[in-house]
């Protein structure tokens, strides 16, 4: 029984990307251990606050992680 937790600031990733994640995940855990295994595989996305997860000693916020997924950042 896998048990899969992304680790994501909140206000990101939209609820469609959260489920592409949670449908992919459990895809590629299926293609290694069997789709026997499908039911029984668990993914949770535990969303942090903006600004509670540190990087480097520096908060990470929702608004530098947006900068990082356009190449500004």
């Amino acid at each position: 029984m896998p048990l899969v937790d992304i680790h994501l600031i909140k206000g990101v990733f939209s609820d469609q990307q959260k489920r592409q994640m949670i449908e992919k995940v459990t895809d590629s855990l299926v293609s290694i251990e069997g789709e026997a295994l499908r039911g029984v595989t668990w993914v949770r996305i535990l969303e942090v606050a903006s600004g509670d997860w540190g990087i480097g000693g520096r908060p990470m916020t929702a608004e530098a992680v947006r900068h990082l997924q356009q190449g500004t950042g």
